[in-house]
């Protein structure tokens, strides 16, 4: 998959702070707001950016390794979630329509069989994933397709007039799969990125920090993403990746969540580092691992809430601080307009 992204262009940058710097307030005043509309116009290259048909993608996959122990909750779990994301009763459903968020659920790869559903892509590389544990998770023909399918689905929403695009997943065991992406590609200890997921007491979290020792011990560390990705991805995350990266082609903003998603990113990262201008970090996830991935893209998210729920939540809950930025950035008075005096010098 031949990908294209080149960096956010700089020359509108002066142009655009001196836009910001002349609203009525004072210079600095509305804070990572105004760091949020740099940043939006110099994405969409204008003065005046704008928000249009902003859409969450959720994608859904199962892991082999769910069946060892790595979670709190059994594997039924994955499609059940997707049940309720389609009967429209799961917190992502209900932010996305407190904020006017389009919502798809993708199956990127879960064990059940849904038929055609309305609001559900059936995209499934695969029932699941391997266990990593024994062999490696994906085949590079399933992670290449997933990756494909994603960067589709992306260009697909672009096509359809959406520039704004917020990322969530479902897949029970895919926190332990976050980990063990993590430790590869920042280099960050395995137990330092191993957080309890969907609540492992700490029995729990003593058998799953051993379960990814093993799979370690079996896979090897690999620093190379693709190679990463095919040991221990989900067939969610590697669709995600795609769709980050198609995304970034097509000059969206991308809405990153929790751990789950970022781990996403480090992959979509390692393949074309320029996708970063087009990130906006939602929030501060409490998986501890998350933190280690906030540190290495040097990123500061917009909130912290102490969420660990996933489904895109957090990537919901910050969009209205993106439109924000984009709306003062358009509808605020400058000192001219408005005919109020400025500081004196």
């Amino acid at each position: 998959m031949q990908i294209t992204i080149s960096a956010p262009n700089q020359t509108l940058a002066t142009e655009l702070q001196h836009r910001i710097d002349r609203k009525t307030k004072p210079v600095g005043a509305l804070g990572r707001l105004e760091a949020l509309a740099l940043q939006l116009g110099l994405v969409q290259q204008t003065l005046t950016p704008e928000i249009r048909q902003p859409h969450i993608m959720v994608f859904a996959g199962d892991h082999g390794a769910a069946r060892a122990g790595i979670s709190a909750y059994p594997q039924d779990v994955t499609w059940q979630m997707v049940e309720n994301f389609l009967a429209g009763g799961a917190a992502i459903n209900v932010f996305s329509r407190q904020m006017g968020l389009g919502l798809t659920v993708i199956d990127a790869g879960v064990n059940h069989d849904f038929g055609q559903r309305a609001g559900l892509i059936g995209a499934k590389v695969g029932n699941g994933t391997e266990n990593y544990l024994e062999k490696p998770a994906m085949s590079a023909e399933q992670r290449d397709a997933a990756l494909a399918r994603g960067r589709e689905l992306a260009h697909a929403l672009a096509a359809n007039g959406c520039n704004v695009v917020g990322f969530g997943e479902m897949g029970i065991g895919n926190t332990a799969a976050a980990s063990l992406l993590t430790h590869c590609l920042t280099g960050t200890d395995l137990a330092t990125v191993t957080g309890r997921g969907t609540g492992l007491d700490d029995a729990g979290l003593a058998r799953k920090r051993e379960l990814l020792g093993q799979a370690l011990a079996r896979g090897g560390r690999p620093t190379d993403p693709l190679q990463a990705l095919a040991e221990y991805g989900g067939f969610e995350i590697a669709m995600m990746a795609g769709a980050m990266l198609g995304a970034a082609e097509k000059g969206m903003v991308l809405l990153i969540d929790g751990f789950i998603v970022t781990s996403a990113l480090l992959v979509a990262h390692a393949i074309a580092p320029e996708i970063l201008g087009y990130c906006v970090f939602a929030h501060r996830s409490q998986e501890p691992g998350h933190t280690a991935q906030l540190k290495h893209f040097g990123a500061d998210p917009l909130v912290s809430l102490d969420l660990r729920l996933g489904e895109g939540t957090g990537a919901a809950l910050a969009f209205p601080l993106l439109q924000a930025a984009a709306n003062f950035l358009n509808e605020m008075a400058s000192f001219d307009s408005a005919g109020v005096s400025d500081k004196t010098a």
